[in-house]
Formats: C-alpha cells, sequence, structure tokens
C-alpha cells in the first residue's frame, strides 16, 4: 500500500471525493491499457492505482471538479 500526502493532490480545493474517483478511473485506463499491450507480463510488481497517483502527482493527468461538487 502506497501511503502519499494528499495536500498536494487536493490544491486548488479538489475535494477528496473527487480526487478518489479521478483516481480510480485513471486506475481502470490503465489497467485496461495494460491488459491489452501485447508485452503483458502477468507478474508486473507495478499496480495501476500506484501509477495513476503518481501521474497525479507528475502533473500528467488534471483533476477538474464538477460544480456540483464544488458547491457543498
Amino acid at each position: 500500500m502506497i501511503n502519499v500526502d494528499l495536500k498536494p493532490l487536493l490544491k486548488g480545493g479538489i475535494s477528496r471525493y473527487s480526487l478518489c474517483v479521478a483516481i480510480a478511473r485513471l486506475s481502470r485506463e490503465i489497467n485496461d491499457e495494460i491488459i491489452n499491450s501485447p508485452t503483458h507480463d502477468p507478474n508486473e510488481t507495478e499496480k495501476p492505482v500506484s501509477l495513476a497517483v503518481e501521474k497525479v502527482l507528475a502533473g500528467e493527468y488534471r483533476i477538474v471538479e464538477s460544480e456540483e461538487v464544488s458547491d457543498l
């Protein structure tokens, strides 16, 4: 399990709910890419959720807060 400081991820008023949904969606996309890859190695040690968190931290993926959630 990875332990990440959430403060940088929650910058700009992003809610924890939006962060969780974004990480889940991105990790599903990453998992689909890995499984459909012709060089797929079933013994791959890197987890899709870890890769998703790293992408968000690196700024490769931007989270946009919906108006419904940001109004709460």
